[in-house]
């Protein structure tokens, strides 16, 4: 499956790729510039200029989604709660609700991509609450530069097959869908990778919910929540070796800001010099204090969509869980997911020669905003990533990475409750991290 083509193609771009069918493909060359590590400037407001609101309602999201791809609908297996899947953008989940027709959709679409039908060959941002990337992005193993090329943006092109490719659908049920993908990559130092991806995605029963939480059931709050199990398969006949470069699995999700989001990353307590720094705050410039809170325990970041930054917890400080809580739609958003074992080595991908080119973070937290003073964001959006390990893989072995991401809602009691024993923090740390009630 693909996107549907509703209109000729024309491209002049290297690396553009005419089999992806979106609308008519219009080339802006300044959304190329307008900001560092992302193509699309102009996110999130409608063909007329005005802004298109952030919070929607799941079915209108999936009517819109339906006139560019086919969607999967699968359900809970016992409730309302559904989520959308879009096999021709890489089975990645766009929005999941809790309730029944015209309930809250959570994941962020970027409507306004999918209508100019304007494709980049550096990154397109459709959005989705889960998208299955892999890394790493820099460094002299990274699968997104051309060999011996300058770590520039100009340089810079997400591979298709973790921003353009459909992937192809194995099984379905009602509650449950298979895709797999093979492909072929090459990074950055001229290593071939044979490769195929398997990504299960299942919508769980309240009871599941629950016991993977390791909580009691609420009948207070509604819920939705969604496992995907991704699978990475060297597929070829060489061994991977961490001499000539390694691959991760790289799950991304993108959700709805509002001036009343924060980022929970609970981590490790212990000292610096047996588990590293707690956090890693310096990808965009080193985050303001007014926007990263470092409490016993947790950090408490920001996701408003106005300040663009990210974070990152290295190995010996994640935990298994991230988790948001947005006080004006009063959801709380839990990610949970696999992590290695102590041995395991993490691909790092800052844009330069690495001297340690395992060094990478296993969680991070991103809030977009604009790229320069007076520019637009790409979303906004703030953003939750977990990464597997990255192995050394003989012909026809695989790594897993297993995701799961709950929303909740309900009476605030409830959620605290579960945000106290989930996340560490109480509801009301949480709104208090940066001066709210």
């Amino acid at each position: 499956m693909s996107l549907k083509n509703t209109g000729p193609l024309s491209s002049s771009e290297p690396g553009c790729d005419d089999s992806f069918a979106i609308l008519t493909i219009m080339r802006k060359p300044f959304c190329y510039y307008f900001i560092l590590m992302f193509a699309m400037t102009s996110c999130g407001s409608s063909e007329k200029g005005e802004r298109i609101p952030a919070i929607s309602q799941f079915d209108d999201d999936v009517t819109f989604l339906k006139k560019y791809s086919d969607v999967i609908e699968l359900r809970a297996p016992d409730g309302d709660a559904r989520i959308a899947v879009m096999p021709g953008l890489q089975a990645r989940v766009m929005t999941s609700t809790a309730g029944g027709p015209g309930d809250l959709s959570y994941g962020w679409i970027n409507r306004k991509l999918f209508m100019s039908g304007d494709t980049s060959v550096h990154m397109n941002a459709f959005g989705g609450e889960e998208r299955l990337w892999l890394g790493p992005e820099g460094g002299q193993f990274s699968i997104f530069f051309p060999k011996d090329s300058a770590f520039t943006f100009e340089n810079w092109r997400t591979p298709r097959l973790i921003d353009l490719d459909a992937y192809d659908v194995v099984a379905q049920t009602a509650h449950s869908a298979t895709f797999s993908k093979s492909a072929m990559l090459t990074n950055y130092s001229g290593t071939v990778f044979n490769l195929r991806l398997n990504r299960e995605i299942k919508v769980l029963g309240r009871d599941e919910t629950f016991q993977l939480l390791n909580v009691d059931a609420d009948s207070a709050l509604l819920s939705v929540a969604y496992q995907t199990i991704n699978k990475l398969d060297n597929a070829g006949s060489a061994a991977w070796s961490k001499d000539t470069g390694l691959l991760s699995i790289w799950l991304l999700g993108m959700f709805n800001p509002s001036p009343q989001v924060t980022m929970v990353l609970p981590y490790v307590e212990g000292p610096v010099t047996t588990l590293g720094p707690i956090v890693n705050d310096e990808y965009f410039g080193k985050v303001p204090a007014d926007r990263l809170k470092v409490s016993e325990g947790k950090l408490f970041f920001r996701g408003d969509g106005k300040y663009r930054s990210k974070i990152g917890l290295p190995p010996g400080r994640a935990k298994d869980v991230v988790g948001s809580y947005d006080a004006v739609s009063k959801t709380l958003t839990i990610v949970q997911y696999t992590k290695g074992e102590p041995e395991d080595v993490y691909v790092n991908s800052k844009w330069e020669i690495q001297r340690y080119p395992y060094s990478g973070d296993v969680v991070n937290a991103y809030n977009d905003g604009p790229p320069t003073p007076g520019a637009e964001p790409m979303g906004p959006f703030y953003e939750l990533e977990s990464s597997s390990p990255a192995r050394e893989l003989n012909p026809g072995e695989s790594i897993v990475h297993r995701q799961t991401t709950f929303h909740f809602q309900g009476e605030e009691k409830a959620l605290d409750s579960l945000s106290a024993r989930v996340l560490g923090a109480t509801l009301a740390e949480i709104k208090a991290a940066f001066g709210g009630t």
